[in-house]
């Protein structure tokens, strides 16, 4: 969520910081903040509200000099978004950033201010610096106060420390939030993931739940919980796959949905090769009695897209649920199932820890990521990457899609170890399967119709999405997006249960979006859309050319989609749920990429 960044280097760090936190960006965050230890030994600050040219404009008109510093984009949990919230936060000799939250901050806070350390802002993070300041005034050095403050923490975090007088020290801290160690040639540096990294070295180990690492220029020590030392293993990193750009699009969100049908095919062509699904050594779903999918977001509706799958080409019964409720209701779990964790980070603080919780309760674990260097990837018996490379959009699009395909993958590999397809059926789905590519770009054309529609949908106040089996969720997701961009209420229903509640809120106030491809529940969605028209409802059919032809009388606009796609058809369907969201807010002037009060990456419960 938070994005953090430090470095021990050979050149002035002050702008290096601000440069990686714009690569950060995409994570979300309301403030930032950098610290420096200039020539003279001496820790100093600058924060600011608000985007990074603010932090940017304030180093113009009060500079910090130094080659070692920290940096900080913060997504407010604790405290509102000020200046005094802002990381990092400094006492005494100390300055600590810090992503996750601190489960008995107030407790430790408490316990500080009886000793006279009184916190200055209202954050969980600050008890970290005070906690540490009050280690180093009873004379421990440097790493034993931060060994001592980490030996009080409670909850999930990823923290750097920088301490005055020590301009070759950085030491770093991580549980539950990721943090990466980047090795260069007498410079070290500290980053939340690669993507911050990547300007500076292609080298990169990764901390490990409980880990602490104590870095100078020319080395890194890394410690377990035990205060063990201990190896990780140093990756190299592709850094031209780390490249962010807009490439001439107005927004990265723009760009993420054109390039679906290039990272659908490279999914595709991953996974199937020969008219042969290919999948890693175990995954045979021969002896699964049941599925358990569990995602937060954008990608637990891929999950509910996939139970469709699931259940009717291989007859296997699955669960879909919501992470952050999974564990709570300790839900009685089978060993002979199968828990499948999808998450576009990787990090996603929920779906880890369904993914611990389900751990030794069912045969195997499966993970559906697009980092592949991710705790879930790491933690899961069997990870399968979506490769639909970086997306810098806080409202996924692509990996969206990119999960979709891999998910459909997996219903066929089911389906075919169940004995539920014959050749020839099997054959058939996996045609269905690679047109997708080819149609989702035939769907991008509908980006024009949307941007002529996004006008008048951005009038309203509310919108509402219908569909009907694998397409429901689509409706779903069409609503969720359009929340995520344009602040309009909307939701998504089972066109069935139209006349089941939300029929009453339909009138000429009320835009109705209907997906629905003419497949075997075209006449009962229509019959639904109806209904909605009969109560001055204004509907937008999505539709391919034979629906619209049979039930577009008398709507208000009609999307015209290719045929195609079979079951597969969700994902095709995808591409004008997210141009309806894109062009309404590009329509209201919303920040599209960054969506207020949304991250990127959610690495806190």
């Amino acid at each position: 969520m938070c994005g953090i960044i430090g470095i021990l280097g050979q050149h002035q760090v002050a702008p290096q910081l601000v440069e990686a936190l714009k690569r950060l960006e995409y994570r979300g965050y309301d403030s930032a903040g950098v610290a420096t230890i200039d020539a003279g030994g001496d820790l100093r600050r600058r924060r600011a509200v608000g985007k990074l040219v603010n932090l940017s404009d304030r180093l113009v008109n009060e500079p910090l000099s130094g080659r070692s510093g920290i940096g900080h984009t913060r997504w407010a949990t604790h405290g509102a978004a000020t200046e005094e919230n802002a990381h990092p936060h400094q006492r005494g000799k100390v300055a600590v950033v810090h992503n996750g939250i601190i489960e008995n901050f107030r407790e430790l806070r408490e316990e500080l201010s009886g000793s006279g350390y009184i916190a200055e802002s209202d954050t969980d993070t600050e008890v970290v610096a005070m906690l540490t300041a009050s280690h180093l005034d009873q004379g421990m050095s440097p790493l034993e106060a931060a060994r001592a403050t980490l030996n009080r923490l409670q909850g999930a975090f990823a923290l750097a420390f920088l301490f005055d007088g020590e301009g070759d020290l950085m030491i770093a801290a991580r549980q539950g939030s990721p943090l990466a160690v980047g090795h260069g040639d007498d410079e070290m540096f500290i980053g939340s993931d690669a993507i911050a990294l990547s300007p500076f070295t292609d080298r990169v180990s990764y901390l490990e739940d409980g880990d602490h690492a104590v870095l100078t220029r020319s080395s890194v020590q890394i410690f377990d919980s035990a205060n063990r030392q201990v190896n990780r293993e140093i990756a190299t990193i592709d850094v031209g796959a780390t490249v962010i750009d807009k490439g001439g699009y107005r927004h990265f969100m723009a760009k993420e949905i054109a390039q679906q049908p290039a990272v659908l095919g490279d999914v595709l062509n991953h996974y199937i090769r020969n008219d042969r699904i290919v999948l890693p050594e175990g995954m045979d779903f021969s002896q699964v009695d049941r599925l358990t999918i569990v995602a937060c977001g954008t990608a637990y509706l891929a999950g509910y897209v996939a139970k469709y799958w699931f259940e009717k080409l291989a007859g296997l019964p699955c669960d879909v649920d919501v992470a952050s409720e999974f564990r709570y209701r300790e839900p009685p779990l089978s060993d002979r199932s199968w828990g499948i964790f999808v998450s576009q980070s990787g990090e996603t603080a929920d779906t880890l820890a369904a993914l611990h919780y389900a751990r030794g309760k069912v045969a195997k674990t499966v993970g559906v990521v697009n980092v592949g260097t991710s705790a879930i990837a790491r933690d899961t018996d069997i990870a399968l990457p979506t490769l639909a490379g970086i997306e810098v959009c806080v409202a996924s699009s692509k990996a969206f899609t990119c999960q979709l395909a891999v998910l459909a993958v997996l219903a066929l590999k089911a389906a075919q170890d169940r004995g539920r397809l014959s050749d020839a059926e099997l054959a058939r789905h996996l045609d269905d399967l690679r047109s997708v590519p080819a149609l989702v770009n035939q769907a991008l054309t509908t980006a024009e119709e949307c941007r002529h529609l996004s006008g008048w949908l951005s009038e309203f106040q509310d919108v509402l999405f219908l569909g009907r089996g694998p397409l429901y969720p689509v409706a779903l997701e069409g609503a969720l997006k359009l929340k995520e961009l344009s602040y309009i209420h909307a939701e998504g229903y089972a066109s069935g249960e139209l006349k089941h509640g939300p029929i009453a809120l339909i009138d000429q106030h009320m835009p109705v979006v209907v997906v629905a491809p003419r497949d075997a529940l075209f006449e009962k969605t229509v019959s639904n859309m109806q209904e909605v028209m009969a109560r001055h409802g204004q509907v937008i059919l999505v539709s391919d050319s034979e629906g619209i032809r049979e039930g577009g009388d008398g709507v208000y606009a009609s999307l015209t989609m290719p045929s195609g796609g079979g079951i597969f058809a969700p994902i095709i369907y995808a591409v004008p749920m997210q141009y309806l969201a894109y062009y309404t807010a590009v329509a209201k002037g919303t920040d599209v990429d960054q969506p207020r009060n949304l991250a990127k990456s959610v690495t806190v419960e």
